[in-house]
């Protein structure tokens, strides 16, 4: 089902109530889930003048919000605060204020389960919430990453279970969110939003919503559109990333430095675009994008094989990384077991303080396997909840006690002189050290 399958009602007076309300900022916006995408989003929707509430089940999150405390990087701490003082943002645990709401934007986790298939209960369970307080007039936009179908084939039929129907009753949209967290150049209002909805009337609304605070509003024909683009977007990473961490253990092999091929190929102005290797992938979207979009081509016996051996290859990086440390500490004269290994930034990425689906976590678990004594430090993360390792401090004690150094995420405010200066071994995955006037022998590269 799209757009150009369904017909509306060309003098639905919702569409234009909605318009007229969304103009005059008198349109109710609720928001589900306000973790790293649904906070921005609300902050940013009451920042224009909408009223917001803000629905989690976390008690703790509520109590921050509705005390002004904020707990997002991508959020301005005055922004939340000042919202909060004036009413225009408020936060709850109870579904039945969706009520009183007029747009409602789904923003909930969609993780992997165990057999790193797509989990979608978050959306069911919020949508299956919105089902029993449905009433003429709601906008409902799922902006959650998932599988292609999903707005159309889980949540339409659900809704439309009550006898209101999309287009004509309600209006029903997909628009991806695309945050990049700690990216202080691209934030949510001058990141183009995909849009697509259900129906016409949907996607005018949908358009027209999302245009008051977005400087470029992309439509699209259908929800699946919408849906696929969001996926594809971060299977293309992964796969780049991919490829580059192939050529880093292949170079590792040829007595090659990648960084600096990497670094020379990067210099074409056209026809490549440059990205670089790692321990492996993390966070909320690369790891877990492409395995949604395996698993949908799956049910047309479509087999990705390209994609699925990227994510092959990203896990194996992982991997290379901790026989790169048993090699690196063999030729120090150390053995793994009883090793003191202080690990480097934990966090998916650099400067954020999320290690969702960190590749540190595999390679912490590993270390530890073989007998190392594992701690860590990283600026952002004061620990690392339901796993064994203590945080340390990086001062010249800890890093001249311990055998190895491992550096998993290149956050800036790190002095990395310091570090090598201090340190008996350092093996760097990020190539963090690059500016080191000194101790380059100390160093091992990936």
């Amino acid at each position: 089902m799209s757009v150009y399958g369904r017909r509306d009602d060309p003098d639905n007076l919702w569409v234009a109530y909605l318009k007229k309300a969304i103009e005059t900022r008198t349109s109710r916006v609720c928001v589900i889930g306000l973790g790293y995408v649904g906070l921005p989003l609300a902050v940013e929707k009451g920042k224009v003048g909408f009223p917001v509430l803000g629905i989690d089940q976390n008690p703790g999150k509520i109590k921050q919000i509705n005390e002004g405390v904020n707990y997002n990087y991508d959020v301005n701490d005055e922004d939340l605060l000042q919202l909060v003082k004036s009413g225009g943002l408020r936060a709850t645990c109870d579904y039945n204020e969706i009520r009183g709401q007029d747009i409602i934007i789904i923003c909930v986790p969609t993780p992997l389960n165990k057999h790193r298939e797509p989990d979608i209960s978050s959306i069911k369970d919020a949508a299956a919430e919105i089902r029993k307080r449905l009433s003429p007039g709601k906008v409902i936009v799922l902006e959650s990453t998932t599988y292609p179908g999903t707005t159309e084939e889980v949540i339409l039929p659900l809704l439309e279970s009550t006898g209101l129907k999309a287009g004509k009753d309600f209006f029903l949209i997909y628009s991806p969110e695309r945050v990049d967290p700690g990216n202080k150049r691209y934030t949510t209002s001058n990141t183009s939003k995909v849009v697509g909805g259900v129906t016409p009337a949907c996607l005018d609304v949908g358009i027209f919503f999302y245009s008051q605070t977005i400087v470029n509003v992309v439509p699209v024909s259908s929800p699946a559109v919408a849906e696929l683009t969001k996926v594809f977007e971060n299977t293309y990473r992964a796969v780049n990333i991919a490829l580059v961490n192939e050529l880093m253990m292949m170079c590792d092999k040829m007595k090659i430095n990648v960084w600096e091929v990497i670094d020379a190929a990067g210099t074409k102005p056209f026809g490549i675009q440059t990205f670089y290797p790692g321990p492996g992938v993390g966070g909320h979207c690369i790891p877990v994008d492409p395995f949604y979009l395996g698993w949908k081509a799956r049910q047309y016996d479509f087999p990705t094989r390209f994609i699925e051996l990227a994510g092959e290859i990203n896990i194996q990086a992982s991997y290379y990384v901790v026989n790169k440390v048993i090699k690196a500490l063999n030729c120090n004269g150390k053995s793994m077991k009883d090793a003191r290994i202080l690990v480097l930034g934990v966090a998916y990425k650099k400067d954020v303080g999320d290690y969702r689906e960190s590749p540190a976590l595999t390679i912490m678990r590993e270390l530890r396997d073989y007998g190392a004594k594992v701690v860590f430090f990283d600026p952002y993360i004061e620990s690392l909840y339901g796993y064994p390792y203590e945080r340390v401090g990086l001062d010249q004690a800890e890093l001249s006690s311990c055998d190895c150094v491992l550096i998993l995420a290149d956050h800036t405010n790190v002095d990395y002189e310091k570090v090598v200066s201090c340190s008996n071994l350092v093996i760097d995955t990020r190539n963090a050290t690059k500016k080191n006037k000194t101790g380059q022998n100390k160093v091992v590269l990936i």
